[in-house]
């Protein structure tokens, strides 16, 4: 296994310490479980062919380029209001 090092500011530093420590694992089983579930750009290419390829297979949907941006768009949303909750809890703190 190979270290690298990687310049954070200190509050990010912070802020993933204080992860690692509220799940019980290290500042290094954090970064590589992160890093484990993190998909590159290539990694979500193959992902959304293979899903289309499904609902193509199984269910006799084929998912149109309109249909796949309205629901990148729609998660999008969810994610942003997601975090939007999670940052209003935690100002609430």
């Amino acid at each position: 296994m190979s270290d690298v090092m990687i310049r954070v500011p200190a509050e990010v530093r912070d802020q993933l310490a204080a992860v690692a420590e509220a799940r019980g694992t290290s500042l290094r089983a954090l970064m590589q479980d992160i890093a484990a579930s993190t998909l590159t750009p290539q990694q979500i290419k193959e992902r959304a062919e293979r899903t289309r390829a499904v609902l193509a297979e199984r269910f006799g949907h084929d998912v149109s380029d309109e249909e796949s941006a309205e629901m990148r768009r729609k998660m999008r949303e969810a994610t942003a209001a997601h975090r939007a909750a999670l940052a209003q809890v935690e100002s609430s703190r």
